[in-house]
């Protein structure tokens, strides 16, 4: 791969010098771009204090986040660069209320979370993609990012009700550009990716890229990764356009630190407190672990234009990811530091098929304007895995401040066994945008979806199929008192997947209906001129399975209640024109309501993983006296967490800083970008508490540099 990918870099460098000749690059406006700009000439929207371009928000169609009844927060690319964020963490350092234990360069395992609340959705271009098992997204392909709050029941279907991340991926542009960036990170990855678009005569254009990244990491991992991407878009007539995009990445990361788990922790003992900290990673890792992924991206479809009002699109893709794992994890027992650990072996491949149909467009009854987003569609999501290792005695132990010196002498099992899981998915979804005045907006829409879990385990004598069908409905009211300035209220549900009673249960061989949570909010949304504030008031609550005692008789039930309610608010003021400062924070109030007799006394105690504050400052700084420098910087706070919902073990609170400049200047006859960065620059030490009574040792200060040249 690394060979191809030099032989690709050769060639598109070579194309990016000669098609501008061919490229009808004499500012002559093609019809897609004349198409497009039909098409997105609507209201800007400002995200993260400036001005971007609309964003596609699945089920309600194309519509500036401003107008959008729901909490969203959208990262750009450029935005990305400036920050050298990588990871999730890094993208949305500036959003209160998401949260991740995952350090940059680390497995991001199963602890993405907003408002408190698992998030196991994750889409690129409306594709889902499995990465709760590990791995980001490669942000060398992105356009954006953006985390959609709550409830995505009706934006999505069945997933978690925590929320949705979802990339939007870079696409072929209108004019020709090439960019070549270059970058080091702490303490020695060096990276370099091209990212050309070309437009070849009057209707067609291309984008790729090509990247790789290669090194050790500040926490002694070693990376290596290669990514190539190609997206090409074809105008066929006035009427018809063709896309397509083909990513892949392969990505090995060797011997990071362990995944601590705490849920068996000391916490008597202890005195309720955790060790000390170290950043000497290398006497917390297994020189010869590693996590491996291969990821293959593929999408294509049409869009047809119907007439200015209406446009139909079709989209097919399919979505690969393999997994290959030798990672090491530990159980922590006491403050002293002692663990035991294991080696856990596993290859796996998670699938997605997807198809979906959309219809959009505008019609009026009376002095009533509609915009309306139709469509349909089949997913099939499938997993196959290998033979699992995970030793029932630790394979391992040591001490947090000894070196570890364990070797795995046995080579890994990564074969793979016949498909184990197959969910297919089939769904329809129509909303309304009823423009009942210039200032009110009445959102309706609903979506049913049939969910079918295949019998596939090849045991005839266990029906390990299951189905479900779930109607989840949207409604909002917006209103716009002045263009810039929308006040609403929505309701919107989250549908996860019920399952069929176990042999245990006095019901077994139910089925059990979808497990419907509920989301309320109220917010405001405020962007113009020096200020951007948005604030949200949220009630979600989650239904859980339980089990009920009645008459002497074990019943599994759906009438488990977590109740998360908060305030949301984030907002950023131009002070001058060279000053910008910005403040977000979350205040949640969660709670475990309705549990059986058997966890009562759970009852009332606070979700594991969930934060009851946190909250951040930022602010950007232009200086005058030096043309195309700024400075720019965060202060993040991270609230304590308990362990489990036990309740008996709090991961402390920690606040961070980071912060960097960009400076861009001519060189050359070309544009030229530097940005640097340092993350946890005063070092602070600190555990991050994650998903299933996990905790990780935090990320030490590291710093990034990358210098970005286009023309």
């Amino acid at each position: 791969m690394k060979q191809h990918l030099f032989t690709l870099s050769v060639l598109a460098i070579a194309v990016s010098m000669v098609a501008p000749t061919f490229a009808q690059g004499d500012q002559k406006i093609s019809k897609k771009s004349k198409r497009k700009a039909k098409e997105y000439a609507v209201e800007n929207v400002l995200v993260e204090g400036k001005r971007i371009g609309n964003h596609e928000n699945g089920a309600l169609g194309n519509k500036a986040i401003i107008d959008t009844p729901f909490s969203i927060t959208l990262i750009d690319a450029e935005d990305m660069a400036k920050r050298g964020a990588k990871s999730v963490r890094q993208i949305f350092i500036n959003d209160p209320s998401f949260y991740t234990p995952a350090s940059s360069n680390t497995t991001d395992w199963w602890g993405m979370s907003i408002r408190g609340l698992p998030v196991r959705n994750t889409f690129a271009d409306d594709l889902p993609i499995l990465l709760y098992w590990g791995g980001d997204f490669p942000t060398e392909v992105v356009d954006s990012v953006s985390a959609l709050k709550g409830a995505t029941g009706f934006m999505y279907g069945f997933g978690s009700p925590g929320g949705a991340v979802s990339y939007q991926l870079k696409k072929p542009q209108d004019t020709a550009k090439t960019n070549l960036d270059l970058g080091i990170r702490s303490n020695s990855i060096v990276s370099v990716q091209l990212d050309t678009n070309q437009v070849m005569g009057d209707d067609f254009s291309y984008r790729l890229n090509l990247a790789q990244e290669t090194g050790t990491a500040y926490n002694a991992a070693e990376v290596n990764r290669s990514v190539a991407s190609f997206a090409a878009e074809k105008a066929i007539g006035e009427k018809f356009e063709w896309f397509g995009n083909v990513i892949y990445e392969d990505s090995n990361l060797k011997h990071e630190p362990f995944q601590f788990y705490l849920d068996g922790y000391d916490f008597v003992g202890s005195g309720g407190k955790l060790p000390r900290v170290s950043y000497d990673y290398d006497d917390f890792n297994v020189d010869n672990s590693f996590y491996a992924t291969e990821t293959l991206i593929s999408t294509t479809g049409f869009k047809y234009h119907i007439n200015e009002n209406w446009q139909a699109k079709y989209q097919y893709g399919y979505i690969r990811k393999e997994h290959d794992s030798n990672k090491s994890f530990a159980d922590l027992h006491n403050q002293q530091g002692d663990y035991s650990g294991n080696i856990y072996n596993f290859a796996g491949i998670l699938a997605n098929y997807f198809n979906q149909l959309m219809l959009t467009g505008e019609l009026s009854t009376g002095a009533i304007s509609h915009e309306i987003v139709a469509g349909i569609g089949y997913q099939k999501a499938t997993t196959q895995y290998g033979p699992f290792y995970y030793a029932s005695t630790a394979d391992f132990a040591g001490n947090l401040y000894q070196e570890q010196t364990f070797l795995m002498g046995d080579r890994p099992d990564l074969t793979l066994n016949p498909v184990g899981s197959e969910v297919r998915q089939t769904y329809g979804f129509l909303s309304d945008t009823i423009k009942l005045t210039t200032q009110w907006q009445l959102i309706l829409g609903a979506r049913h979806t049939y969910y079918d879990k295949e019998d596939v385990d090849r045991n005839p004598a266990v029906n390990s199929g299951y189905n479900t069908k779930a109607l989840t409905p949207t409604v909002a009211l917006l209103y716009k008192p002045v263009a810039d300035a929308t006040l609403y209220a929505s309701y919107v549900e989250g549908l996860e997947p019920g399952s069929t009673v176990g042999t245990r249960y006095a019901n077994a061989g139910e089925n059990l209906d979808a497990q419907v949570s509920t989301q309320y909010e109220l917010g405001g949304k405020y962007q113009a001129g020096k200020l951007h504030l948005e604030i949200s008031v949220f009630d979600i609550q989650r239904t859980e399975t339980m089990d009920l005692l009645q008459n002497g008789l074990l019943y599994l039930t759906q009438d488990g209640l977590t109740t998360f309610k908060g305030i949301e608010l984030s907002s950023a003021y131009q002070f001058t024109e060279s000053l910008r400062l910005g403040m977000g924070f979350v205040n949640l109030d969660a709670s475990i309501d309705d549990v059986s007799e058997a966890n009562k006394a759970l009852k009332g105690n606070m979700p594991a993983n969930a934060a009851k504050w946190q909250g951040l400052v930022n602010a950007e700084y232009t200086v005058a006296a030096i043309d195309g420098l700024s400075l720019h910087g965060v202060i993040r706070y991270y609230g304590d967490t308990y362990v489990t919902n036990a309740n008996q073990l709090k991961v402390p609170d920690y606040t961070i800083a980071n912060a960097g400049f960009s400076y861009e200047f001519p060189l050359w006859n070309r544009n030229v970008t530097l940005n640097g960065n340092i993350n946890n620059i005063f070092n602070k030490k600190y555990w991050a508490g994650g998903g299933y009574g996990a905790g990780n040792i935090g990320e030490a200060i590291n710093a990034s540099l990358g210098l970005q040249a286009s023309w």
